[in-house]
């Protein structure tokens, strides 16, 4: 968030000491990995950083052990999750990861990988409901930034620590 926020003028970061993930499920298996996370914007573009907290299995986890740190996945941002889903699947990708963000019912992702392409992993994100309410959020507060207060601690997601 340092490196966002002072090199780059990225900010001020949304930081979730533990972002809870339900009905999370890594290569078809149930998934109990604990993340940290931490959203700001630039502009439309949205920064999301995630941080491991401790060794289970999960494609961030995966990830770390091929590179130190980096662009791990980009994201697409729907409201008709399961159609978006539906054509990632018929055009070959399959779903490494998927959950519900701080057990939002209308906070669904999955994480798509596909053996053609080698780059970042393409998420699908739901954002509808309080995820979608959160990510405006963020956008408006990053619009009007004055540099102050550059992290925003928000506790643990999933426990209403979301602004509406």
């Amino acid at each position: 968030m340092a490196h966002w926020t002072h090199a780059l003028g990225v900010g001020p970061f949304f930081h979730f000491a533990e972002a809870r993930v339900t009905e999370f499920v890594f290569r078809g298996e149930p998934c109990d990995a604990r993340i940290a996370v931490a959203f700001a914007n630039s502009g439309p573009l949205q920064i999301e950083l995630i941080q491991t907290l401790d060794g289970a299995a999960s494609s961030y986890r995966e990830f770390l052990s091929r590179h130190e740190a980096g662009l791990q996945h980009v994201a697409y941002w729907t409201e008709s999750f399961e159609e978006a889903c539906s054509r990632a699947q018929s055009a070959g990708h399959d779903v490494l990861q998927s959950g519900r963000s701080g057990g939002d019912p209308r906070g669904r992702h999955a994480y798509f990988d596909s053996p053609e392409h080698h780059g970042p992993l393409v998420e699908i994100s739901e954002v509808a409901g309080a995820k979608g309410a959160f990510f405006s959020h963020v956008a408006r507060v990053a619009a009007e930034w004055d540099g102050s207060e550059p992290v925003r601690q928000m506790g643990i997601a999933g426990d209403g620590a979301v602004p509406q």
